[in-house]
């Protein structure tokens, strides 16, 4: 099972409020995994999902709740997956009253027409605009978790996949209201609303109070964290050997120009205590040079600048 199936199965799991609840997270269902559909003189709608056990949740509701009878009209394999999807439909008066319920059609003077938007009506408060968000994921929905082995910060991804832009923008606006700010982007046909910060998935799942899933992603955060510092502390120790020895090739060199030149017994007392001392031990941190000399890290600092002068300036003649 994947963290995607993680989220969905958790959602299913938990119990429908009331019937109000129920039509806020059907609506968002449909205009993630449905289409409108007709036969004759009248509409119905079309479900697909590769998901069983959310097919179970959907289809209980459908016909137990709303008194809506549904078909299995086939299954559709999916390449992206790999999987096959399961696809439901039902076409009638039950169904046609369903989808206005559902405030998916809308009928005035002219006839029946498709509401392209989300209603206000799943936008009026808290609890509806939760419901339209977990429907939302449950059809068309999906989050992944970067890959335990790598050290990148990236990889969290949770997106949401819309038949329409204008429902993608609303929901964006239902999304704003819990201070998630997500972005909208079009994909072929279809509108993705998406985020891929991890401090935003984790407030999205806490919003659809799936707080398993939730444990799940603060435990993939801790360990990545914990690998990223320990690489970053890593990279700096190489990086800082890298720069030691660096430095070290640099002095000896010199003190060597010094010696094929002038020799080293024409420097000053402390100057040729530091360039024997760095011929003695060329792998020697610069600590450790001003502890066996006596004296501070700073004044060997002054003294080896010294030779480097010596050396370039001999160089130069």
């Amino acid at each position: 099972m994947n963290f995607t199936e993680e989220i969905k199965n958790e959602i299913i799991s938990a119990p429908v409020p009331s019937a109000e609840w129920a039509v806020c997270m059907l609506s968002a269902f449909m205009r993630t995994s449905g289409s409108i559909i007709s036969r004759g003189e009248f509409y119905g709608f079309e479900i697909v999902t590769e998901n069983e056990r959310t097919a179970e949740f959907i289809t209980d509701i459908i016909e137990n709740t709303f008194g809506v009878n549904l078909t299995v009209s086939g299954a559709r394999f999916d390449v992206f997956s790999g999987r096959d999807k399961l696809v439901f439909e039902s076409v009638g008066e039950k169904a046609q009253n369903l989808l206005r319920k559902l405030e998916i059609l809308g009928e005035d003077e002219d006839g029946i027409y498709i509401n392209f938007g989300i209603s206000d009506k799943f936008m009026s408060d808290e609890a509806s605009m939760t419901a339209y968000i977990k429907g939302a994921f449950l059809g068309g929905g999906s989050c992944t978790l970067p890959d335990e082995n790598s050290y990148s910060r990236t990889g969290y991804h949770f997106e949401i996949v819309f038949a329409n832009k204008a429902v993608a923008s609303d929901f964006c606006e239902i999304l704003a209201e819990f201070e998630v700010l997500a972005k909208l982007v079009s994909r072929k046909d279809s509108a993705v609303v998406y985020v891929k910060s991890k401090e935003v998935v984790s407030d999205l799942l806490n919003i659809m109070s799936c707080f398993l899933s939730l444990e799940k992603l603060s435990k993939v955060v801790e360990h990545k964290d914990k690998q990223n510092n320990a690489n970053r502390v890593t990279n700096c120790s190489v990086s800082n050997i890298d720069k030691a020895l660096t430095a070290s090739v640099k002095q000896v060199q010199a003190i060597e120009i010094i010696s094929q030149t002038i020799g080293l017994k024409s420097l000053e007392k402390p100057i040729f205590d530091v360039a024997t001392c760095r011929l003695a031990d060329m792998n020697a941190s610069m600590r450790e040079l001003s502890a066996r000399l006596g004296i501070s890290k700073s004044c060997l600092n002054h003294r080896m600048r010294k030779i480097l002068e010596i050396a370039q300036s001999l160089s130069r003649d």
